[in-house]
């Protein structure tokens, strides 16, 4: 699948901001299932000492600043990426069950002795800005991990939980909100959804990491699709050993494949905010945030 991705980010200031000083990561990374073609940052007022490089999870991050006063601030992502069908049959795993996993993850002579990619799955197991292991998180996907059950099998049964236990509600929560409060009142969004299951499954000793996304929508039939309708996504990622990382949407209560445009991944959303930086001056704001996701070869 062949696919545009247009992301409009506009931040309109009352008063004059003299000087800013930003970071975006609002290009998509290649990974096993999606290759990128092309991507562009389109920025107003003119960006000087802009750079481009890898964080420390490896995704393209552009450093600029601003340097003449402004009450407007515009930045235009334009991406292409082609993605090929995930090939994780969770059906046909036959591979390790979690306590296995839980082990390997925890004891020394395992990490030790296997490769770069089980030594990097460690840090995924350890407490984050906005993810913080529980005894309530683990309670809650307990349910879902019984003994001996297969690793795959289980994180799939917690992502349907979730997906049925808890209601999408885009005015309950906001950035700060506590994901013990996302626990208890069973509401929240995408992001809400996805630190939870990481936190559930940090908490089991298990290692998971935060994917921000874009995710093609379909209108409903007879209805044309609105330009800058669609909005960002994010999921998780578990790590499978010598299968890598799988991944689970609970907004959706399915394995992201060929609709799922992955942009990075890091412990939690904190790692990987689309944009943030520093201003002088400019008081009040108003955001205003499109995305469009164009799917080509139709």
């Amino acid at each position: 699948m062949h696919y545009k991705i247009t992301h409009i980010t506009k931040y309109d200031y009352t008063n004059k901001v003299s000087l800013s000083y930003s970071e975006a990561r609002l290009m998509p990374r290649n990974c096993k299932n999606q290759q990128v073609i092309s991507s562009t940052l389109d920025i107003e007022p003119y960006a000087a000492d802009f750079r481009i490089r890898e964080d420390f999870f490896g995704n393209p991050v552009a450093h600029f600043s601003m340097q003449q006063a402004h009450n407007v601030f515009t930045i235009t992502a334009i991406s292409e990426v082609q993605l090929q069908e995930n090939p994780t049959q969770l059906d046909f795993y036959q591979g390790y069950k979690w306590e296995e996993v839980r082990d390997m993850l925890a004891q020394q002579q395992y990490f030790l002795a296997q490769s770069a990619e089980m030594l990097d799955a460690r840090q995924y197991t350890l407490n984050s800005p906005l993810v913080a292991v529980s005894a309530e998180l683990a309670e809650y996907a307990q349910p879902s991990f019984t003994k001996g059950r297969l690793i795959t099998d289980a994180v799939n049964d917690l992502m349907q939980r979730i997906y049925k236990d808890f209601t999408f509600d885009p005015d309950f929560t906001t950035l700060a909100t506590p994901l013990a409060t996302v626990l208890e009142h069973r509401r929240g969004v995408c992001q809400d959804f996805a630190h939870l299951a990481i936190g559930c499954l940090r908490s089991l000793g298990l290692a998971a990491r935060y994917v921000s996304g874009y995710i093609e929508t379909i209108p409903p039939a007879g209805k044309t699709k609105l330009i800058g309708a669609d909005a960002s996504h994010a999921w998780f990622s578990v790590y499978v050993p010598e299968q890598g990382w799988v991944d689970f949407d609970p907004t959706n209560n399915q394995m992201p494949s060929t609709k799922h445009i992955t942009l990075g991944w890091g412990r939690d959303y904190a790692d990987i905010t689309p944009l943030k930086g520093v201003i002088f001056g400019g008081q009040q704001h108003e955001l205003d945030v499109s995305v469009h996701v164009e799917c080509l070869d139709s």
